[in-house]
């Protein structure tokens, strides 16, 4: 059993990788879409302030680090903008499992963890559900593998 999940493991990761190539490959170290949107304009700050995904609108936007974000409210783009380090999410918005696993990949903006202050996006709710059976762990390797899939 353990073997077959592995394997099916591996497989997910592998066909998550091929379509994050196809995504963001004119986007470097970041996730981004072709127009330089994060997080596929889900709002940054909700996370944190609502728990929840929430998706912003484009007339509310600020740009950091050549990403576009957009914001549910004109309060939440100011409190992005006051601190964006704080909100952006981690590993480039990848993500936080492949990163885990040595690889990157798109996300599902509602598959979302708030730990220690730090959004980590996943792939899917069911990619969600693995990352958080070792979060500990996951973002121990995570941040391991990070610098070398980021080119940092």
């Amino acid at each position: 059993m353990i073997t077959t999940r592995r394997a099916s493991l591996r497989v997910l990761l592998a066909g998550v990788t091929i379509f994050a190539i196809g995504r963001t490959a004119l986007a470097g170290k970041m996730n981004l879409a072709v127009d330089g949107l994060a997080i596929e304009g889900y709002d940054p700050v909700a996370y944190f302030t609502q728990d929840k995904a929430l998706e912003g609108s484009p007339k509310i936007t600020a740009v950091h680090d050549g990403a576009t974000y957009r914001f549910a409210s004109a309060e939440n783009r100011d409190a992005f903008l006051a601190d964006p380090a704080k909100y952006v999410p981690q590993y480039g918005g990848f993500c936080a499992f492949a990163v885990s696993r040595g690889a990157t990949a798109a996300v599902d903006p509602q598959a979302f963890s708030v730990v220690d202050g730090k959004l980590y996006l996943n792939f899917t709710k069911r990619v969600r559900s693995q990352w958080q059976t070792d979060i500990p762990g996951n973002i121990a390797k995570a941040d391991a593998n990070w610098p070398g899939l980021s080119g940092e």
